[in-house]
This record gives structure tokens, C-alpha cells and sequence, in this order.
């Protein structure tokens, strides 16, 4: 007897970081992804992103991981973007084959960033004095209890612009012949969906289930898969590390206004 369709459906919501227990990373998804794609043979595979993003190297790495299995499975990829999917997490959204979002999801952000702190004048009014010693003129580049040295500056403008560059390369690639030739969409700069539509980031307005039922026909069935919290985690273990992860999560959504 034939099967109804199968769509498996793969959450990937969070900060994408290579540490931190509950985020988004290669090796703790790559079993999830293998699953999704592998266990039998899906009509789809969906995934449901809601990302600040986060380390380019992990976004890349996962992207890769969902086209790679795409190709060898031979099975489309949709993205459905929730609240955001802003900098990684539009990287992710691209590594579909289409994306769709609500009206009023974040989309975009597709620039690179690098924070952090100058601390010397406060040790130098505790008469506190820095000591480094390397081997290697660059070895301590930003150093950020030393002056800022404006060649450690210019040399981090140079790697983020390298990444950048992927960035860049790896939408253009995934967009191809959807994005506008007389318009800068790598500034770093957000939009809402519909906006985001008219300028060929995303393929259009809709959500996940009436879509795929739209596609597949009434009687598509949905199997979910995503990581799984730790056993003592969902009762209440590491509490304290559990709530700087939140702070740390709600900080990087909230300068999308989430």
C-alpha cells in the first residue's frame, strides 16, 4: 500500500555557538540532520528556524551538512523562518532550497560583527600594571586590558571582511538570479518579510503546516526532530548556568526589537 508523504520537520532555534549547552551547533545537530534526512524517504525535509545567529564557522558548518544530504538524498529543503533569522541564522535559512516567513519575521542582517571591551585606564587608576610577555609580535592582538594598537585594528577589519566575503559568496550562490543587481544587500541592514520578498531574500508569506499540505496533499504527515535537553536539565539542574545562557540568548534576539 502507498505511504502517506512524510515532511521532517527540524527545529533549529537558538544562538548558534560552538559551546554552550541548548545552542545550535555542528555536532550536536549533525545526528539530528542525519536522522531527518535518512529515516526512510521524506518528500521534504523543513526547517523551522528562529536564529540571531551567532559563530559563522558553525552556521557554515551546519549549512553545508543540509545541502550535502540534500544532494546525496535528493530530497528538497524549505526554510520557514519564525520571529528571525538575521545574520547565522539567515546563512541557515539560505542552505534551503526556498524560504518562506510570516509577515512579520526578521530577515536579513547579513554582515559581521566583533565585540568587546578596553579595561587599561580602569587597572591603571587601581595601579594595577599588565604584564604580557609572547613570541610573535601579534600574539596578543586586542589584548583588552592593553591600549588599543590601531594595526590589531585594521588586521580584525581584515578577517571580518574576509568572512564577510563568505557571507556574501555563500547568499549569492544560494539566491542565485533572485536578488537585485542595483541594490546592497550586505550591509548588515534587516527587513520584514514582505520586504524582504520584494528583494529576493526570501520566496515568499507562509507557515509550515498549511504549506506542506498545500504541496503534499491533505494527509501529509510531519516528524519532528531537534535536540534534546539533558535528562537532569529538564528538571531543574545547573540552574544558574541555564539562566546566564537565557540572558545571553534574550540579549542577542533583542537587538532585532524581540
Amino acid at each position: 500500500m502507498k505511504s502517506d508523504p512524510v515532511v521532517a520537520v527540524v527545529r533549529l532555534s537558538g544562538v548558534i555557538s560552538a559551546s554552550g549547552r541548548g545552542t545550535l551547533n555542528d555536532a550536536t545537530l549533525a545526528p539530528v540532520i542525519e536522522k531527518a534526512f535518512s529515516r526512510g524517504k521524506p518528500a521534504a525535509v523543513a526547517l523551522q528556524i528562529n536564529s540571531p545567529g551567532g559563530s559563522p564557522v558553525q552556521s557554515s558548518l551546519i549549512g553545508a551538512r543540509i545541502r550535502r544530504l540534500a544532494s546525496e538524498k535528493e530530497v528538497p529543503v524549505i526554510a520557514f523562518v519564525e520571529d528571525v533569522a538575521a545574520s547565522g541564522g539567515y546563512w541557515l535559512a539560505a542552505a534551503a532550497d526556498e524560504i518562506y516567513a510570516d509577515d512579520s519575521s526578521v530577515v536579513g542582517s547579513i554582515g559581521v560583527i566583533s565585540a568587546s571591551f578596553g579595561a587599561h585606564e580602569l587597572l591603571a587608576r587601581q595601579g594595577i600594571e599588565r604584564r604580557v610577555y609572547t613570541a610573535g609580535k601579534s600574539k596578543s592582538m586586542l589584548d583588552p586590558f592593553r591600549p588599543e594598537n590601531p594595526e590589531d585594528v585594521e588586521r580584525l577589519k581584515g578577517l571580518l571582511e574576509d568572512i564577510h566575503t563568505n557571507f556574501k559568496d555563500h547568499v549569492a550562490a544560494r539566491r542565485k538570479g533572485k536578488l537585485p543587481e542595483d541594490r546592497d544587500l550586505f550591509t548588515g541592514e534587516v527587513w520584514l518579510a514582505r520586504r524582504a520578498q520584494e528583494l529576493g531574500l526570501i520566496d515568499g508569506i507562509g507557515h509550515l503546516k498549511p504549506m506542506m499540505q498545500d504541496r503534499f496533499g491533505e494527509k501529509v504527515r510531519f516528524r519532528a526532530y531537534g535536540i534534546k535537553k539533558p535528562l537532569l536539565a529538564r528538571f531543574g539542574a545547573q540552574l544558574i548556568d541555564d539562566t546566564l545562557q537565557s540572558v545571553e540568548e534574550r540579549s542577542a534576539f533583542a537587538q532585532y526589537g524581540l
